[in-house]
């Protein structure tokens, strides 16, 4: 049943993070001048090793459009980017991402893309602060977000521990 639940709420949520990247993606003329060139072409993220005790992760399969933006697929197409993400443990996953740590990834495909690929991950950040402010006033967006950096330095901090007892666990 819970697969079932799965397949019915994944393209939904992948919609939902397609808008979101887009929306990023957008409001930097240097990223989608960087992703026009690749219009047509096709990638997948796949998370490699997830946890058997958790639903199944669907693939993502994104297309490129002529915009230089993303639009999901229901399909890849044979010769897409293939982007291999290493998430045996996705708690410590997510929790690296806010140390800023990179995980393991594995591409397969055009190099040219995957550079291209490559840097959006490195260069591309998402300004929740002038987002928000555009909502709820400046004044109350930075406050805000010095919250949310707040938060995200002592989860960042939690996750470096996280990682040193897992770390030292391994070695002994």
């Amino acid at each position: 049943m819970l697969e079932e639940w799965t397949a019915m709420f994944a393209p939904a949520a992948q919609d939902r993070m397609v808008l979101l990247l887009n929306h990023v993606i957008s409001r930097e003329a240097l990223a989608t001048g960087r992703l026009q060139p690749f219009a047509g072409r096709a990638l997948v993220l796949h998370l490699q090793n997830w946890p058997a005790l958790l639903p199944k992760a669907p693939d993502l399969a994104l297309g490129v459009t002529p915009a230089g933006l993303f639009e999901r697929l229901e399909q890849a197409p044979d010769g897409a980017l293939r982007i291999e993400i290493d998430a045996g443990n996705p708690a410590l996953l997510a929790l690296g991402s806010l140390t800023g740590q990179k995980p393991q990834v594995h591409v397969q495909g055009d190099a040219a893309f995957a550079g291209a690929m490559n840097w959006l991950i490195e260069n591309l950040r998402w300004d929740v602060e002038d987002d928000l402010a555009a909502v709820i006033g400046p004044v109350a967006a930075h406050q805000l977000a010095r919250c949310g950096r707040a938060v995200s330095s002592a989860l960042a901090g939690l996750a470096a521990g996280v990682r040193g007892m897992a770390a030292g666990r391994a070695g002994a």
